[in-house]
């Protein structure tokens, strides 16, 4: 199956960093690799480095990291050919590029697939530098490509509700997330990881960011594949992302993937079965919006994020 793939973005100071060091440090067994565009300004934290060669850094919890300088697509299909292989990738753009061109090299590469485009976006300092005549472009073309949005450093700011309104207007469809020193839990970034067990997923249930929750349920008879994106990309469903296996109608599973307001429909690998899982802000979440999609409306199960 493809290797799934989430472009990190957004301007200087910003909290790239400080995100993929909380990342790898909550990576829980998963294995992770990091792509950064030159080693010389690499982010990693020094005690997660465990080896050092000229292509690959060997960390903490089977995790990689690489340098793809100008030659993105050939460090890709090296990660690709490692053993263990990676369970997810994610690429930490310069801090002055824009995630929406490098997610188009992504779309070249046929043992990747797009994961997501998550955007940084310092709170104290983000409207000053949308306006700003040198910079403001840089930074609102970045927002503009962003499936999601990391409001980070709300603790320096007075009335995060303010910025927050401010980015739906300049971000388009992206869903915002709050978050402090970039603390947010893992599967909103990468989303849900697949295994057996009930409802045909795993729940992840070891957050280290308050206030999020997760809802899994089996798709109700008659749901088709595109009827469950459609509703949970909706804005209204107040959903960060969604994943699962839904029934064809004509056999067999798909599977269904939603990030911000992007969904995407896909084959489902060998041993699937029916279930979807979603995860979004315990406030914000429309448990009746999602209702509609499931086989039996008391059967929709949750967890706290702690």
């Amino acid at each position: 199956m493809p290797l799934p793939i989430t472009i990190i973005g957004g301007y200087l100071g910003a909290g790239k960093t400080t995100l993929v060091n909380h990342l790898l440090r909550h990576a829980n067994g998963r294995r992770l690799a990091v792509m950064v565009n030159e080693f010389g300004a690499l982010p990693i934290d020094e005690d997660l480095i465990e080896a050092e060669d000229d292509q690959i850094i060997s960390l903490a919890g089977g995790c990689v990291c690489c340098s793809y300088g100008e030659d993105l697509v050939s460090s890709m299909a090296m990660l690709a050919t490692l053993r263990p292989r990676p369970d997810m990738v994610l690429l930490e753009a310069s801090g002055v590029s824009f995630p929406g061109a490098i997610a188009g090299t992504v779309g070249l590469v046929p043992t990747y697939k797009l994961d997501g485009v998550v955007v940084l976006a310092d709170g104290e300092t983000i409207r000053a530098q949308a306006a700003d005549k040198y910079i403001g472009g840089t930074i609102r073309g970045q927002l503009a490509q962003a499936d999601m949005v990391l409001l980070n450093k709300t603790d320096l700011i007075e009335d995060d509700d303010i910025v927050r309104r401010w980015l739906n207007g300049t971000s388009g469809e992206a869903r915002i997330v709050r978050s402090m020193y970039a603390r947010v839990p893992f599967d909103v970034v990468f989303g849900t990881i697949w295994r057996d067990g009930k409802h045909g997923v795993e729940v992840a249930d070891r957050y280290h960011a308050d206030g999020y929750e997760t809802l899994a349920f089996v798709t109700a008879p008659g749901v088709r594949p595109d009827q469950a994106v459609t509703v949970c990309a909706d804005a209204t469903t107040g959903l960060l992302r969604a994943k699962g296996f839904v029934p064809r109608p004509e056999g067999g599973l798909a599977q269904i993937q939603v990030v911000g307001r992007r969904g995407e429909i896909a084959d489902a690998p060998a041993g699937a079965e029916p279930g979807v899982v979603c995860i979004g802000l315990a406030d914000q979440i429309n448990r009746a919006a999602l209702a509609v999609l499931a086989d039996d409306r008391n059967s929709i199960t949750e967890r706290q994020a702690s």
